[in-house]
């Protein structure tokens, strides 16, 4: 994996279509939970957990398990009605656990016209597991994206590793199966070009781990309000900075966690706020991508 070291001070202005200051993302995130695993070694959930201390992998954890199960069964619908409620969508990212689990949130987002990003097999296995096997690393990520077309009707073009866990070969390895943009880098406010073995083209289009729910609210134990702050803040400075040159936010989301009832306004709130911006684009990755591959050398030539 290379891309280029180019400061933000050495690069020329970002002008996003029709004059947008901001490419905003806001991510959903599809994710299943194996109840368990067979090992005896520690259960990698792929996100906090609820209630403390590590159970071995072939030890049902009721608690967790099921606190995770409340977003696909509860909080992600509350979810969709503030999304349908603002008429935009989310760019959503998704296990193939998800897909052969939790049919029925696939289909709802789909319906909407949500994007849907590859996020690995399962959320309690990563790819760093397969640090040194290559060749297994790539038959977790085919099998993945079989299932992503299967239950999407297309091919994946972007990719999420499970807890941002890649390896070294894994953005050459997304390239070969066509993929055209990854979103574990978390390195930059804007997209550039990464360079593959293959030579196909890939953007970086971040995630991010701290605008996101399971720092603020799990790992910070912010209230909704103190979120909310958090998102506005994150929005006003770069929008702030995309007057001279266009920026990038994402806030990362998981419905176990904002879905809740004492948390869900945060999202609501923030989304109303940023929707009286008329020069703010409610993106999808995929759009961004497949601009960016068009006009990056007017960017970072």
């Amino acid at each position: 994996m290379r891309y280029p070291f180019v400061p933000m001070p050495l690069r020329k202005p970002l002008r996003w279509p029709n004059g947008k200051r901001l490419a905003l993302m806001i991510t959903t995130n599809f994710e299943y939970w194996d109840p368990v695993k067979e090992t005896n070694k520690p259960y990698y959930p792929g996100g906090p957990g609820i209630v403390g201390g590590d159970l071995p992998g072939n030890v049902y954890d009721n608690p967790n398990f099921t606190w995770r199960e409340y977003g696909q069964r509860v909080g992600v619908w509350r979810m969709f009605d503030i999304f349908d409620e603002f008429k935009i969508r989310s760019t959503s990212t998704m296990n193939a656990k998800m897909a052969l689990e939790r049919r029925e949130v696939i289909d709802a987002a789909l319906e909407r016209g949500w994007e849907i990003v590859a996020h690995n097999y399962v959320q309690t296995e990563l790819l760093t597991d397969y640090m040194f096997d290559e060749a297994g690393e790539r038959e977790v990520i085919r099998k993945s994206l079989k299932v992503y077309k299967d239950v999407c009707g297309k091919a994946a073009k972007g990719w999420l590793s499970c807890s941002l866990r890649s390896t070294l070969n894994t953005i050459d390895i997304i390239a070969e199966e066509g993929l055209v943009f990854v979103t574990d880098l978390l390195n930059d406010d804007q997209p550039y070009m990464v360079e593959t073995k293959s030579g196909k083209p890939m953007v970086s289009i971040p995630y991010t781990s701290e605008v996101n729910d399971f720092t603020v609210f799990m790992r910070q134990g912010l209230t909704v309000d103190d979120a909310f702050k958090v998102f506005k803040e994150q929005f006003d400075w770069l929008y702030r900075e995309g007057e001279k040159s266009g920026r990038m936010m994402n806030i990362g989301l998981h419905p176990h966690v904002i879905g809740q009832p004492f948390r869900i306004r945060a999202l609501r709130d923030f989304i109303a706020y940023a929707k009286q911006f008329d020069d703010v684009w409610f993106a999808t990755r995929e759009e961004i991508a497949d601009w960016y591959m068009q006009h990056h050398k007017d960017h970072i030539g």
